[in-house]
């Protein structure tokens, strides 16, 4: 079946994602444009009498805190390459540098390990202070560093695969903020992983932050046929996350003074076929008119991801309310772990009113670690921070969040005078409550549920106490849920939510396939029917319910039903490849096995991670005695789904034909580990070891399958030659007698037992 997957509710601080340390891409530097340092770390002194000048001390400094924006074309309003440039700005430097204003960092020392700090430390803010105030000397040129220069273009070099948006649009000259969403389709017939990307946006002193969505299934644009080119309006958007549980995991966060975005070592994002970008972008009017487009760069590598993390998000959205005047308004939120986790990054956010947000944790020990506390807010200098060193929590500690908002005249950054009631919304002059935290599951027990299952259902069953009606909320636990096999569960909050709209054909499909997880496909069926019909003329909206309806036909012997319910989803959903894997399954399943492997290959063209199509198409070149290509497959499906039994099985055969018996065995005992309830695995795994000479083990996996199946005469039969095999005469006489109990007239029982009497 086709479980639904989660649907996310973003906005355009949702997701913000992910911010790496940095700078545009130095191509030269100085020696000393090192990361710049936290309070307490020193510059090179010298002697008190020299005085500090430009080209021996204060180059320096600058070169590694202020130019990655302060250069031209970068974010900053003015660059600080040179030393004239720097000393036209000294006593503005001073201001800012004094004030801790800039460079632009929030959170407060000791309350969070940050990698990349960008917070002068005292000694440097004292020799810009002692350099201003000494008349801005410059020294001598000639000891000066070469100072960095910065790509003009692209900060990585050129980009594997650059995306351009289909239309640019006009930003007028002043009025409100404008959101922006910019649909870029993927546009490879092949999947990729991105270990890199960087967002061009044509006026970036305009943009006053972005973040990237990846829309797995094309929904937004599917939900805009007519006019997505030109970009959809607002913030609030509702996505199909695709058909497996692939939660948002990165912090695509962009602002003016982002480098590019670096993902972590063995943490790439991964971009299917028929995937698309959205770049969210928040943009405020600078006085004159501005033409907006924009271009991402994709950079890629080879690998998979070989971990996978997860945002969590606490938040308080629902009791924003702040009077006028109130200078100390609190909201607060908390989330107890389920899994243990290490802590990867931290993003808080407010907007105007915010003053003073804090976010920690308690372990179930009572131990506080602190997450990131910011005293003094400010929207315009939000940012993501990375923890020098992953923050280990363990299961059962309890995030919090604490926020205070100032709503009065004294808050400087107040956007309305006099101050009016704010609540929750997506304008800047609305208010947000929002805590990001990027999470990745560790210490995970073998066997165990995705822990990121467990980490949603424990999300979402928050988000749920606070809004018990949240649509999204529902639909996502219960698709948590169904994902842990958790049928019944499911089941329960699918009803629910179809309570609040009785026609969502998406709820009603999930609805369907949570029935048949439990067995019910009767049900299941009904409810297909239910969403097909409430797609009305969308035949789109009802792809996933065809789907499923078809899958559904195909395992209870209605082939041909099957297959003609496949082929109109491919005349509405063409690019759909698990349709595609679907109907190769069924004409594999009729007989038509070049047919079959036509769409298995069509699916694979449009998908390279559908594991159904894997499994499909290496069965039949197993059968066909390709068991090269078989191996190459079928090995590709058992890694990109290793709980799929079936697939074990067939590796399993193609090994064996190849004479490749002891990877044969191994996936035989995976197939029999996935499947404990069922006989087949251990029988067939029992004839390999005979086979191999394994004569004991043999025994043993033959019994195991007796035992959930002992009314099998063909494996009494079996288990018969085994035992004759291994010298067990007697055992093997009792077999083969208690098979012709069993059955009769079994003409191979008898006649071994008839053979085993002559011996005597």
């Amino acid at each position: 079946m086709r479980i639904p997957g989660i649907a996310a509710a973003l906005t355009a601080v949702a997701v913000p994602l992910c911010l790496a340390s940095g700078a545009s891409r130095v191509v030269h530097a100085s020696p000393d444009a090192h990361a710049g340092q936290t309070d307490g770390g020193a510059s090179p002194t010298h002697p008190a009498t020299a005085g500090p000048t430009w080209s021996r001390d204060l180059a320096p400094v600058f070169y590694r805190n202020c130019t990655t924006c302060h250069h031209p074309g970068g974010a900053g309003p003015f660059s600080l390459l040179d030393y004239d440039d720097a000393k036209r700005r000294g006593p503005q430097i001073l201001t800012v540098t004094q004030s801790r204003y800039m460079p632009p960092w929030l959170p407060e020392p000791g309350y969070g390990d940050f990698a990349d700090v960008r917070r002068l430390s005292d000694a440097d803010r004292d020799l810009i202070k002692r350099w201003v105030n000494a008349g801005m000397p410059q020294g001598d040129p000639s000891i000066a560093p070469a100072p960095p220069r910065y790509d003009a273009t692209w900060q990585l070099g050129k980009p594997d695969l650059i995306l351009t948006a289909a239309r640019s649009f006009s930003l007028p000259a002043g009025g409100t903020d404008v959101f922006r969403n910019l649909i870029l389709p993927y546009p490879l017939n092949e999947t990729h992983y991105i270990r890199a990307l960087e967002i061009r946006p044509s006026a970036p002193r305009v943009v006053h932050h972005a973040n990237i969505l990846i829309d797995r299934t094309a929904s937004l644009r599917s939900q805009h046929p007519n006019d997505w080119r030109n970009g959809i309006p607002g913030m609030e958007l509702l996505m199909d996350a695709g058909n497996r549980f692939d939660p948002d995991s990165h912090f695509l966060f962009w602002k003016p003074d982002t480098p590019a975005l670096v993902e972590p070592d063995g943490m790439p994002l991964r971009l299917d076929p028929g995937n698309d970008l959205v770049l969210n972008i928040h943009l405020k009017p600078s006085g004159k008119p501005e033409t907006i487009s924009a271009q991402i760069g994709l950079y890629f590598t080879s690998g998979p991801p070989k971990h996978f993390p997860m945002l969590l998000q606490l938040d308080r959205d629902d009791a924003l309310d702040i009077p006028p005047g109130d200078n100390h308004f609190v909201v607060e939120d908390s989330l107890t772990l389920p899994v243990d986790v290490d802590v990867l990054g931290v993003y808080p956010h407010a907007h105007y009113l915010g003053r003073d947000l804090e976010g920690w944790a308690i372990t179930p020990e009572g131990k506080k670690k602190w997450l990131v506390w910011i005293r003094n807010w400010d929207i315009d200098r939000q940012s993501v921070y990375h923890y020098r060193e992953p923050v280990f929590l363990p299961r059962g500690s309890v995030l919090h969040m604490r926020y205070t908002y100032d709503n009065s005249a004294a808050n400087v950054h107040n956007p309305v005078s006099p101050p009016v009631r704010v609540r929750a919304g997506n304008r800047s002059t609305d208010e947000m409550s929002h805590l990001w935290l990027q999470v990745l599951p560790v210490n995970t027990p073998p066997h165990s549920p995705d822990p990121r299952l467990l980490l949603e259902e424990a999300w979402m069953r928050n988000r749920l106490r606070k809004m018990p009606n949240d649509r999204v909320s529902l639909y996502n636990l219960a698709a948590a849920l169904a994902g842990q096999n958790k049928f019944a569960g499911a089941e329960t909050v699918y009803e629910q939510e179809l309570k609040l709209d009785p026609k969502d054909a998406r709820t009603l499909t999930a609805l369907g396939a949570a029935l048949e997880g439990a067995g019910q496909w009767q049900d299941a069926e009904a409810r297909y029917h239910d969403a097909i019909d409430a797609a009305g003329n969308d035949p789109s909206g009802a792809c996933d319910a065809r789907f499923d309806l078809s899958n559904l036909e195909l395992r209870h012997q209605d082939a041909k039903d099957a297959e003609s319910d496949f082929r109109a989803q491919l005349a509405a959903c063409p690019e759909d490849a698990e349709v595609h894997a679907g109907l190769g399954a069924t004409l594999s399943n009729e007989g038509d096995t070049n047919s079959a492997a036509a769409e298995f290959l069509r699916a694979l063209a449009l998908d390279a991670q559908n594991v159904s199509a894997l499994e499909g198409l290496g069965a039949i070149e197993a059968d066909g005695g390709q068991n090269d290509e078989a191996i190459r497959h079928l090995g590709a499906a058992v890694r990109l789904d290793a709980s799929s039994a079936n697939a074990h099985e067939q590796l399993a055969r193609a090994y064996a034909q190849s004479g490749q018996s002891e990877n044969a065995l191994a996936e035989l005992r995976k197939a029999a580990l996935l499947k404990p309830d069922d006989p087949l695995p251990h029988s067939v795994l029992s004839q390999l070891l005979a086979a191999t000479g394994a004569l004991d083990q043999a025994i043993d996996e033959q019994r195991a399958a007796l035992r959930l199946s002992g009314n099998d005469a063909d494996g009494w039969n079996n288990l018969g030659v085994i035992e004759v095999r291994a010298g067990r005469i007697d055992a093997a006489r009792a077999d083969f007698e208690h098979a012709l109990r069993l059955a009769p007239d079994h003409a191979q029982a008898r006649a071994n037992l008839a053979r085993l009497n002559a011996r005597q």
